[in-house]
């Protein structure tokens, strides 16, 4: 099975009892087609479970109470086959806890001009029963997602997997766990952060341990286990330095990390240079491949970030496009083409890679520790964004780059990591100072599979404030745009 296709979306069809028997079942023979239709159709990551259409308030309050009762169903997909008064949809909608897409379609693509009779308008009329809806979805203030097209057109699909995505990502932020191995960097304001009210708007429960627990376990793994991750080293990474040592210490590292977050069921973790105790080196090659195997990671103690890593990493998880923790290095000031270098000291998951990763052994220069193993590797070129997010102190801010990443033609001989090579849009200096402007960190999560607009449904579903930059930013409009969120979400709370 496709590691989406676990996540079941309920396809719920409005009409009612007026239009009699023969139509009903016409409904559930179109909805019964168009679920078939989505479920066969590989742009579709995610399951949609039929259900036969609904008449009346009790039946759409029934079909709703079994979406929220299925602990595998991320989400709730209406369509108004014909007209269905929405004050049947009252209490139904009072009780939706999942997120809610509309879809704005009809079975046919075109009127057939010849043949049109009132039959076929009492039958197909979207046009008519979606406006009703939409009006008790807008009268009740639901956070809803609207998407209009015909249901076999390609952008239609696109649009539609990619809010799939999005309450993915919001099904499994809900249920996360983040392991905070130590607190966060001394003295750094953006690592900062209000969990409770981020366990309250995301779900993300944040849990902070020493860093003895880790040290326990690495002091317990056996030659053997480390024996069997050098192993997988070997599957996966070039071997690129004769310090042996050094990786088998990251392996031991990795086995510990992992044994923890398992048992303890985290999906997301960070460290902190600035506490080791007794661990010889930072977790760099053991972070990067725990990444490769999907959890999510912040560096310095950013558990924002982190658990920003793993929703992503969750919403693309049948794409294999490319997930990773990032950092703002350098800038490249050329006037034609201005460019951004990111990076981090180690913790670059290797998803991002545009050759097989090297596994390398360099004096890190701060933590006071041994030289940590490493990947090393230079990324793919091709379109991504990077995301982020920041408490505000009365809410929570997601920030989304569209970037493109380009093809790295210089190496650097004296800089042992891995790094990113992007030209954020509009231009380096416009996005730079829009991204200061807003309060964006210095770290984010740099994805080449997820869209803005995915992130922005992710961002209502959670009911967060979003800001983009991209390509038609203006920085004027966007201070603007900051000055009157201040006002709204002041006036939400």
């Amino acid at each position: 099975m496709q590691p989406l296709k676990k996540y079941k979306f309920y396809f719920i069809v409005g009409s009612q009892d007026l239009y009699g028997e023969d139509v009903l079942r016409e409904i559930d023979k179109h909805a019964g087609i168009m679920v078939n239709g989505f479920n066969s159709d590989k742009e579709i990551p995610c399951t949609v479970v039929f259900h036969p259409v609904v008449r009346n308030s009790e039946e759409i309050y029934q079909a709703i109470m079994a979406a929220n009762n299925d602990p595998d169903c991320a989400g709730v997909i209406t369509w108004m086959h014909t007209f269905s008064p929405s004050k049947m949809w009252i209490r139904g909608f009072q009780a939706l806890q999942k997120p809610y897409l509309h879809i704005n379609t009809q079975f046919n693509r075109d009127i057939p001009w010849d043949s049109i009779d009132m039959n076929f308008m009492n039958l197909n009329q979207s046009a008519h029963g979606d406006r009703e809806h939409g009006f008790i979805a807008a009268r009740m203030r639901l956070q809803e997602k609207v998407i209009s097209g015909w249901w076999k057109d390609e952008k239609f699909r696109k649009r539609m997997a990619g809010w799939m995505r999005a309450a993915v990502g919001a099904f499994e932020s809900r249920r996360l766990r983040v392991l905070r191995i130590s607190d966060n960097m001394r003295n750094v304001a953006v690592t900062e952060g209000d969990k409770v009210e981020a366990q309250i708007k995301f779900g993300w429960q944040v849990d902070y341990y020493g860093v003895e627990d880790i040290i326990r376990l690495v002091d317990a793994v056996t030659e053997q286990e480390i024996d069997e991750q050098m192993e997988e080293y070997k599957k996966h990474y070039i071997m690129a330095t004769d310090n042996i040592e050094s990786v088998r210490y990251q392996a031991r590292e990795e086995v510990a990390i992992k044994k923890f977050m398992d048992k303890e069921h985290f999906g997301a973790f960070h460290t902190n240079f600035e506490d080791l105790q007794q661990l010889r080196q930072l977790p760099g090659l053991a972070a990067q491949d725990l990444m490769r195997q999907g959890y999510g990671f912040g560096a310095e103690g950013d558990w924002k970030v982190a658990a920003l890593c793993k929703i992503m990493m969750s919403m693309t998880a049948d794409l294999n496009s490319g997930t990773a923790f990032m950092e703002d290095y350098t800038y490249n000031f050329d006037p034609e083409c201005g460019m951004d270098m990111g990076s981090h000291m180690l913790e670059v998951c290797p998803t991002v890679a545009c050759e097989k990763p090297k596994i390398q052994v360099f004096p890190l220069g701060i933590g006071n520790r041994e030289a940590p193993a490493r990947l090393t590797f230079k990324a793919k070129p091709g379109p991504a964004l990077l995301a982020t997010v920041i408490d505000m102190g009365d809410r929570f801010r997601m920030i989304v780059n569209d970037v493109e990443c380009q093809e790295q033609t210089h190496d650097m001989p004296k800089l042992p990591v891995a790094a990113v090579l992007w030209k954020p849009l509009p231009d380096l200096e416009t996005s730079a100072e829009a991204w200061i402007y807003a309060g964006g960190a210095h770290h984010s999560v740099l994805s080449y599979g997820l869209t803005a607009e995915e992130l922005h449904d992710f961002a209502e579903i959670m009911d967060i404030e979003y800001v983009h930059i991209g390509k038609e930013t203006n920085i004027n409009e966007l201070r603007d745009k900051l000055t009157c969120n201040d006002l709204i979400w002041k006036l939400k709370k």
